[in-house]
């Protein structure tokens, strides 16, 4: 196995096994929330902390990925994540169990993921060749749908027999054992810390990132589509486990039912994008895939029975990495990689603004 190999190899798992302790924590406090308020407004609250952090760290978090070596910046992000965590589990084993230290530590969370999503998808094309990256990105999205089809099976068992600090430990554990395999075995020369004026101002920085997309016309109209995509899809991400809820009952089976069958979903898609590598056209793709969205959220409005429910949410499942994979894909393709960082810095801040600024319309509706 080529070195090359071996590394990207390596921080795929070292990434899978982060995401794995990050959605614990997630569903943890999304069912907490959800089912000791059963309120729309509390909810929004939530996201609003899972979210609006990210948005206003993530162009800084796209300077520094363009600025600074991006694997520390995923340690360093993901150790302060893990620390946030920690203290969140010490305070409810003490009996500290408010929700606003729930709402803190989502919005430590989200400055965090607003550090090292940038990162990420920064360090993908630098770890891949070219003519791999849609196979790449496909396997991550798989990798991470097998993750989000396990997380919400134990978590609801650990809800069900624990308290709620196990799964903030748990989280604490997988973390550590991401940065130790990110940090010791990931080795590689970063050619990528492109940024040649280390001591330039970091608005100035993102300034250049921001004058990149507006004259670059195919990123720029990327972008507008992607804004109103994620102002769409807020319901069906943020609204299905209120939703369930109130029509269908408030057992945690019937949440975690919603999110096997979503993972389910995501998995296939992930697969089918692996071996399929979509239409030759990756706007012909994405088109697709929004078309199943747009009849899946119908759908959704619609009908009362839980089974045809739950197959509308695989659907869309299986449609998600159908549409993110090939724009991933063309990003990092026609982004030059001095502006790979800034570029998903803010395409995190779209998606970090835009569903929570939808949320404020449909969460008290």
């Amino acid at each position: 196995m080529s070195n090359k190999r071996k590394n990207l190899m390596l921080f795929l798992a070292s990434q899978t096994i982060s995401y794995f302790g990050s959605l614990l924590v997630s569903y943890a406090i999304t069912w907490h929330i959800t089912l000791h308020t059963k309120s729309g407004t509390m909810m929004t609250i939530s996201i609003l902390c899972s979210f609006l952090p990210t948005f206003f760290i993530s162009p800084f978090g796209g300077v520094w990925a363009d600025k600074y070596n991006r694997k520390m910046l995923i340690i360093v992000s993901d150790s302060i994540i893990a620390l946030s965590t920690l203290v969140l589990a010490l305070l409810f084993l003490n009996g500290y169990n408010h929700l606003w230290l729930l709402y803190i530590a989502s919005a430590i969370r989200a400055l965090g993921a607003g550090v090292q999503m940038p990162a990420i998808n920064a360090l993908i094309p630098q770890l891949a060749p070219e003519d791999k990256l849609t196979k790449v990105n496909a396997i991550n999205s798989t990798l991470q749908s097998v993750v989000t089809l396990i997380s919400p099976i134990l978590s609801a068992a650990l809800l069900s027999s624990a308290p709620i600090e196990e799964l903030f430990f748990i989280a604490v554990i997988t973390a550590a054992i991401a940065i130790f395999i990110l940090l010791i075995f990931v080795q590689f020369e970063d050619t990528a810390n492109i940024s040649s004026e280390k001591k330039s101002s970091y608005f100035k920085e993102m300034r250049e990132g921001f004058l990149y997309i507006r004259d670059h016309e195919f990123v720029k109209t990327l972008f507008f589509f992607d804004a109103i995509f994620f102002i769409l899809i807020a319901p069906i991400a943020f609204l299905t486990p209120l939703q369930v809820a109130r029509t269908f009952g408030s057992d945690v089976w019937l949440l975690t039912a919603l999110e096997v069958v979503y993972s389910l979903g995501m998995i296939a898609g992930g697969v089918a994008m692996t071996s399929w590598n979509g239409f030759n056209n990756r706007i012909h793709t994405m088109v697709f895939s929004n078309v199943i969205f747009s009849i899946s959220t119908i759908a959704l409005g619609i009908v009362n029975n839980y089974t045809i429910y739950l197959f509308f949410i695989a659907l869309t499942g299986v449609v998600f990495p159908i549409f993110n994979t090939p724009f991933n894909v063309m990003l990092q393709e026609k982004v030059h990689p001095n502006y790979l960082g800034r570029v998903f810095g803010f395409i995190n801040m779209i998606a970090s603004s835009i569903m929570p600024l939808g949320m404020i319309i449909f969460g008290p509706l």
